[in-house]
């Protein structure tokens, strides 16, 4: 009888060790798959900040649910796919606006912004994505027919532009016929009020207002004197791993065809073989 007693205590006992062994096995599963998670975990993509100045249509406007919208918009969404990061748009007004980059309130800009010599100096250029040029807008009874009939009219321009720059070089600096205003269509509803004898502005800002506006009664005028002129995305002076970035996805829609399909949606054509390709800006300053 002891005998059995002593079998059947050594048979439980094994049977015991063996389930709490199956037991402990269990348990390291979980803790086994768990660790192996975070490894297999994609990070996300970075975000970057874009300040635009939303009063420039068809480059860059609110539409009426205020939403950021337009050309340079659609541009920098498919330039952020293309190199794998994403973006924010914050409406920023263009007074300020190359101070919110230089302090990093912004990671970068994009509102039809001139590459000129002097801003090179203090901020740094993606590869030009348009070419624009300087346009003037007047009254369909006007006689104005070429630039240097500007000389002593008054003329309404966006404050800080190159239109801007443009008329105090020919006016001279304490002119007092240059109004200067916090956005090319307030110049331009000026024009229509009679305010001021013409506007000068990049030309497809103009020609977008002018068509979209029959009743101002507008007529544009071109003049050979205004040097070619191109777009490009701002970054901070020295930031060119975002720049590469830039660049990068900037090619990418090129190749691809995504640029010709948003340049097409905004403007009804398909872009110069030129645009948007020379590799430095031309001497003159838009925006």
């Amino acid at each position: 009888m002891a005998t059995m007693t002593t079998r059947h205590f050594m048979y439980t006992a094994g049977a015991l060790l063996v389930g709490l062994t199956l037991a402990a096995c269990g348990k390291q599963e979980p803790a086994a798959s768990g660790a192996s998670a975070p490894s297999a975990a994609t990070p996300p993509a970075k975000v970057y900040v874009v300040g635009t100045d939303a009063a420039y249509a068809p480059f860059e406007s609110q539409n009426e649910k205020g939403e950021l919208v337009g050309f340079d918009i659609d541009v920098v969404k498919a330039v952020a796919k293309k190199a794998g990061f994403e973006v924010k748009f914050i409406n920023t007004p263009w007074e300020g606006i190359f101070n919110s980059v230089a302090q990093g309130d912004r990671d970068l800009l994009v509102s039809s912004i001139t590459i000129t010599p002097e801003r090179q100096q203090t901020m740094d250029f993606s590869a030009p994505y348009f070419d624009a040029q300087q346009l003037i807008a007047v009254k369909k009874d006007s006689s104005i027919s070429k630039f240097t009939d500007l000389k002593a009219l008054k003329v309404g321009v966006q404050n800080g532009t190159t239109g801007d720059e443009v008329i105090t070089k020919l006016q001279g600096k304490d002119s007092a016929n240059v109004k200067r205003y916090e956005s090319t269509p307030l110049a331009l509803k000026e024009l229509e009020g009679g305010g001021v004898d013409a506007v000068v502005a990049d030309n497809g800002v103009v020609i977008n207002y002018v068509n979209n506006n029959p009743d101002a009664k507008f007529k544009t005028v071109s003049d050979t004197s205004f040097a070619p002129e191109h777009y490009g995305i701002v970054v901070k002076k020295g930031n060119t791993a975002l720049l590469e970035k830039i660049n990068t996805g900037l090619a990418g829609i090129k190749a691809d065809g995504s640029y010709e399909q948003i340049y097409a949606k905004y403007f009804g054509t398909v872009p110069k073989a030129a645009a948007g390709a020379a590799s430095a800006p031309a001497p003159a300053a838009s925006n």
